[in-house]
């Protein structure tokens, strides 16, 4: 999809405001509400835009903790790493689930977890029974140092 400065400003103003009403949004770019909509709609459908989400304040919901999980594999072929995939998206703690090169690892997941008791309770006893993990390396998030969720769309 070809996109033109107005398909820009519409993802960048959707990103840092996914609630903007059609007509606010038209006003912001400096579209009518009609041909802006016609845009949103074909964003949509050609599958740029893949939804809208509220942002969720873990530590007021009581997620004080964050870590950054190396999972090392013991076998790399599809089905293993399917299988682990299947699996690991199971777990609602995992915010994100990363397949890696670069490191001793496979993958890195990121996940969010009440405290330290919480933590131990999730490796031990869910991820690391998950068939086909050799190795696990825990680093602990002490501080969010940028933290986006808008992607760059200059053009």
């Amino acid at each position: 999809m070809q996109l033109d400065r107005y398909d820009r400003q519409i993802l960048q103003a959707l990103q840092a405001d996914g609630r903007l009403s059609n007509q606010d949004l038209a006003d912001r770019i400096g579209l009518s509400p009609s041909p802006c909509l016609r845009r949103v709609r074909a964003l949509e459908e050609s599958g740029l835009i893949t939804g809208y989400r509220a942002l969720v304040d873990a530590k007021m919901l009581g997620l004080s903790l964050m870590a950054l999980v190396h999972i090392s594999m013991d076998r790399h072929t599809p089905e293993r790493f399917e299988r682990f995939e299947q699996q690991i998206a199971r777990i609602d703690e995992v915010m994100e689930c990363l397949l890696i090169t670069g490191q001793s690892a496979d993958y890195q997941l990121k996940v969010v977890v009440r405290d330290m008791d919480a933590y131990q309770t999730l490796l031990l006893d869910r991820i690391t029974r998950i068939e086909g993990i050799t190795g696990v390396h825990s680093s602990f998030v002490l501080r969010r140092v940028i933290d986006k969720t808008a992607l760059p769309v200059e053009g």
